[in-house]
């Protein structure tokens, strides 16, 4: 992240990327095993933003989710909304995850550009989307729910079949966003085509 000014540009892209987080919660969430923390497309937005506007913008976008949210708005999937989801849910790790997982996920985006290989953008993606973000919601859940570490850690496998899923998605999207608007992440570490050169692939 940097010292620079938002601009207007900014902040639009900014409450898009949070209204598209909050539409992703309008399907509805779904439950499974033992341990009460929701299945949902939400996090499909969190990686989103992340891999299409940058650590700076795409933290700004999950941080105004989280506000809004937390200020009662019924934002999370299953229109829950509240500080009860950021103090003592189960989920509640999950959504500090968010906020570290964007950041991770828009650095190493910034890093890949301007070529955006597919098998290392996969790899940004699920290190910020999903070991960062477990990292934060596993432990929590335990503490929340009073339960071992390693028990929450087992339930939360349900998780990944979907979240790899959606970091496919992610990857396959933010491509193309990233090849008609090259530019969307100021400062990304752009490589000389000499560096390059004879190292094409996906």
């Amino acid at each position: 992240m940097t010292a620079r000014t938002l601009t207007v540009r900014d902040l639009a892209q900014i409450a898009i990327f949070a209204a598209l987080i909050a539409a992703l919660g309008l399907p509805g969430a779904l439950t499974i095993g033992a341990v009460a923390v929701p299945i949902t497309f939400q996090t499909l937005g969190v990686m989103l933003a992340g891999a299409i506007l940058g650590a700076r913008k795409g933290f700004f976008a999950v941080l105004l989710f989280l506000v809004l949210t937390a200020a009662g708005l019924p934002l999370l999937s299953g229109g829950r909304g509240g500080l009860v989801w950021f103090t003592t849910s189960p989920s509640t790790g999950y959504l500090y995850g968010w906020l570290a997982g964007v950041a991770v996920i828009g650095y190493l985006t910034a890093v890949l550009l301007p070529r955006y290989p597919f098998w290392p953008a996969l790899a940004a993606t699920v290190l910020g989307g999903i070991v960062v973000v477990y990292l934060f919601g596993v432990p929590v859940t335990a503490v929340n729910l009073g339960l071992p570490l390693w028990a929450a850690l087992v339930d939360s496998a349900k998780f990944l079949p979907g979240d790899v899923a959606k970091a496919v998605v992610t990857v396959l999207v933010a491509r193309q966003v990233h090849k008609a608007y090259p530019g969307l992440i100021p400062g990304a570490l752009r490589r000389k085509p000499s560096m390059t050169a004879g190292h094409a692939g996906r």
